[in-house]
């Protein structure tokens, strides 16, 4: 449906309407992005960051890191390490300075399964954004959605005080053991599962409405306003404008800078389809899973157990990547 340009200068753009329904967070690395489609949040991964770090203009800031793991000493390996972590974190400041809100950044994928080294390299994280004169309000750190990675975001939160933002997360058992555990907020994957039930399915093609990602958010939106949980769901890794316009009202969506642009230009009568009001009214019932439970009820779901576990492999792989480019 096409606008007329005289109706179009009094309708707010798509993007524009979304943001008074939903928190807009940019999905990016890239500085130039957030500086332009103004989101509230930010949040980094391995990938973005790797992304990021080959562009010319942000040459300094590996530069800066690498000296500063030099700096530090010790073997090769600790010194990359260091460095690595040292990157995200430059990465994490200068996007701060562009945003009202929080910043997320990730601890290291290899750890997925390791509880106290996911609780120490959190820690770790959280001390380099203190040294740069941040606090740790405005930092979300992320953290696989494993059995061990909810638990240490469980540690975190009550422990420490550290927002937690997990991430990789595809199934509702997840999502259930993430409530429970009380952390800041969960990054389920809406594209990543579309993509599972094209790649597996007859079906190569879906509505919005009936996108398997949009449905599995709409379902844990619902559970969490219905049961009065105070942990953020923030829809992500969209694959069409459809899937973020069919999730109008869910508490916040990450976006890509490719998809900001498209809302951006698109002038059409935006509905809110999530409301706590309708998510109190829905028949769920109320679950508890201790650890048995949580790998019974994820095992079952096997498009989740495919894609945590290759999600876990790619954000690995690209911090070996960046590790390699730093070395």
């Amino acid at each position: 449906m096409s606008v007329s340009p005289v109706k179009r200068q009094k309708m707010a753009s798509v993007l524009d309407q979304l943001k008074h329904h939903t928190t807009v967070v940019a999905d990016t690395g890239d500085f130039n992005a957030i500086e332009e489609y103004k989101p509230l949040d930010a949040t980094t991964n391995p990938s973005l960051i790797l992304a990021a770090a080959q562009m010319p203009a942000y040459q300094e800031l590996v530069d800066d890191a690498v000296a500063y793991g030099k700096k530090l000493g010790g073997s090769e390996e600790e010194q990359i390490k260091n460095a690595s972590d040292k990157l995200f974190v430059l990465f994490g400041a200068e996007i701060l300075k562009r945003i009202p809100g929080r910043v997320s950044t990730e601890v290291d994928a290899r750890l997925s399964f390791d509880k106290e080294g996911m609780i120490q390299r959190a820690r770790r994280l959280i001390d380099l954004y203190k040294e740069a004169g941040i606090g740790k309000d405005r930092i979300l750190i992320k953290l696989s959605s494993t059995w061990e990675g909810i638990q240490a975001g469980k540690v975190l939160e009550a422990e420490y005080g550290i927002h937690c933002n997990m991430t990789l997360l595809f199934s509702f058992a997840q999502a259930v053991a993430c409530a429970e555990a009380g952390v800041t907020l969960i990054s389920p994957f809406v594209g990543r599962i579309l993509d599972w039930y094209v790649a597996n399915g007859d079906k190569k093609a879906y509505e919005p409405s009936e996108d398997p990602g949009v449905k599995s958010v709409t379902k844990i939106y619902n559970y969490y306003k219905k049961f009065g949980y105070k942990t953020i769901v923030m829809g992500a890794s969209f694959r069409n404008t459809g899937e973020i316009k069919a999730l109008t009202g869910c508490d916040y969506l990450t976006i890509s800078p490719k998809l900001l642009a498209e809302l951006s230009k698109e002038y059409i009568k935006l509905t809110p389809t999530l409301s706590v009001k309708e998510a109190q009214a829905c028949e769920l019932e109320k679950i508890h899973l201790d650890e048995k439970a949580f790998r019974w009820h994820h095992n079952e779901d096997q498009m989740a157990v495919e894609k945590l576990s290759d999600g876990i492999r790619k954000f690995a792989a690209d911090a070996v990547k960046l590790e390699r480019m730093l070395k």
